[in-house]
């Protein structure tokens, strides 16, 4: 796996000596020796990931950081702070100005190289979520990234893996009132409450007395409700080599023993606010697959997805040599309805009328909105003859009962007109659907509210 890496740093010796352990890792590299070159080069979209340095003359590290990090365009961009300053106090600055990693001087290649394979794999994943989403908002469709970009990383709910009482009780404390730890002592116990639960965040404890904490964080990454959890890890200094592993499993962040309240805070912090980021674009993604597939006034399948999966269907009826049939419904005078009442009105009654049929249908039934007041179902494994028995159902539901009308409190009398059709021997997605929309053109012609079906 490889990315493009701004390295930020005035000492040019510096640079060079940073340059060339990464190109030897078979990164890609550019440079810069100021904050505006480094911030101009972030906003063209030519890096993956900032190394940056703190000191430096004019904008320093930390308001470069802060800028990329307000800009929606340079939001996700990874930045790893890189500076010659050791206390907690500097890294909680740097962690604040919103950097995901901070390195002190002078480097450890491992850990520099392990540090940037990390977050070369959650750019990917980002830059992919992000793609989509513009794509939506090119296209016209609203997003919610203004939400995202206001999130401040509070509120989570935490799991920390810990079977020490006393390190728990430190993690407990400095979280206390910003976020819902809770404790599991069992990692085993951990993983299933993982599965099942909604956690924001694991903390978990390399210390772990009987069991490999690594296990743990790699069993959580290969299960597909895990996956995608940001996992914190807590070591003693001298347990560098397996932090180092844990980050190429897919850790996404470590804290070294003392802990200090402060960067504690600060790391959970963002790593909460990128998780909610990236579920925020994920969310936005998913909707706007449902919007391609869903009719938004109904909630039913359309007619792209009934395109999609009908041939399906019909391919696997042969194959396994069952019986299917497709019904085609149509609300009798629908046009009367909208000119009589106006279009709210008619928009209730389909919306009721698919409310309606649901209840009648079997849940192996696939029901979509063609279009208008036109509707289809696919009835898999099913003959004409339990067919025909479903369809005069649907048409007695719907002629039972008025459709009552809001807020005027109107009652209209609705029926519908069906026409149906079983599969022949071939596979023609397109010819059952033409020989149910010639029965349901027989229903009309024989005067409405009726169910016919193709003799073919």
């Amino acid at each position: 796996m490889t990315a493009r890496i701004l390295i930020v740093d005035d000492v040019i010796p510096n640079l060079k000596l940073l340059k060339a352990r990464l190109m030897a890792e078979y990164f890609d590299v550019v440079t810069a020796t100021n904050g505006l070159e480094a911030l101009d080069i972030c906003a063209r979209g030519d890096c993956d990931i900032v190394l940056l340095d703190v000191m430096m003359p004019g904008i320093d590290g930390l308001e470069v950081c802060r800028r990329l990090k307000q800009d929606p365009a340079t939001l996700h961009i990874p930045v790893v702070m890189v500076t010659a300053l050791d206390q907690p106090a500097d890294r909680v600055k740097g962690l604040e100005a919103g950097a995901d990693d901070f390195l002190t001087k002078p480097l450890d290649e491992m850990a520099l190289i392990a540090r940037v394979r990390s977050l070369s794999r959650l750019k990917i994943v980002l830059d992919e979520l992000r793609s989509r989403v513009l794509t939506l908002e090119q296209l016209g469709m609203e997003t919610s990234l203004a939400t995202a970009m206001a999130e401040k990383g509070e509120g989570a709910r935490i799991l920390l893996v810990d079977d020490r009482e006393s390190s728990a009780d430190r993690v407990i404390t400095a979280l206390r009132g910003l976020h819902k730890v809770e404790v599991e002592k069992d990692p085993q116990a951990a993983l299933f409450r993982g599965v099942e639960g909604d956690y924001d965040l694991f903390i978990i404890s390399l210390g772990l007395q009987d069991y490999d904490a690594l296990r743990l964080c790699s069993q959580l990454r290969s299960l597909e409700r895990t996956r995608q959890l940001p996992l914190l890890c807590i070591a003693e200094t001298e347990d560098r080599p397996r932090v180092l592993r844990g980050l190429d499993l897919g850790v996404n962040d470590y804290l070294l023993r003392p802990i200090d309240r402060n960067e504690l805070i600060a790391r959970v912090r963002t790593q909460i606010r990128r998780k909610r980021y990236v579920d925020n674009l994920r969310d936005n993604v998913q909707a706007s697959i449902e919007l391609t597939v869903v009719d938004p006034l109904t909630g039913l399948n359309n007619r792209r997805y009934l395109d999609t999966h009908l041939a399906t269907l019909v391919c696997q009826a042969v194959d396994k040599a069952q019986p299917l049939c497709l019904m085609i419904l149509d609300i009798d005078h629908f046009k009367a309805v909208n000119d009589t009442f106006g279009h709210e009105a008619g928009d209730q009654v389909l919306k009721g009328f698919a409310g309606r049929i649901k209840k009648v249908l079997r849940g192996v039934d696939l029901f979509c909105r063609l279009g208008g007041e036109e509707f289809v179902v696919v009835m898999p494994d099913t003959n004409i003859e339990t067919a025909m028995k479903i369809a005069e159902r649907v048409r007695e539901a719907v002629e039972k009962d008025v459709f009552g009308i809001r807020p005027e409190g109107r009652a209209i009398p609705i029926t519908v007109s069906i026409g149906l059709a079983e599969r022949g021997h071939d596979a023609n997605a397109e010819e059952l659907i033409r020989r149910a929309d010639k029965a349901l053109y027989k229903s009309k012609d024989g005067g409405r509210n009726k169910v016919c079906a193709d003799a073919a």
